[in-house]
């Protein structure tokens, strides 16, 4: 048996690049919702779910940021 640890075939740099593409997302669909961007589409008894959501995506966005710049974020391959 193959006891090494495999390499990603995807270089670190892109990898990198997607995790800040990925956060810039959830930061600025979060400020879209908050902001009432999407008001059309939800009536006044649902303007609840435009808040949470927008909370929801910026406390996602930043839990990535940190988990990006940090360092935390697991490897795909050591599962």
């Amino acid at each position: 048996m193959d006891t090494e640890r495999k390499k990603s075939n995807m270089p670190q740099t892109m990898r990198n690049v997607f995790g800040i593409v990925m956060i810039l997302i959830y930061l600025g669909m979060g400020a879209l919702f908050l902001f009432g961007f999407f008001d059309a589409n939800f009536s006044p008894s649902w303007a609840w779910l435009r808040w949470a959501g927008g909370a929801l995506f910026i406390a996602y966005g930043v839990w990535r940021a940190f988990r990006q710049f940090k360092g935390i974020d697991p490897d795909i391959t050591s599962r």
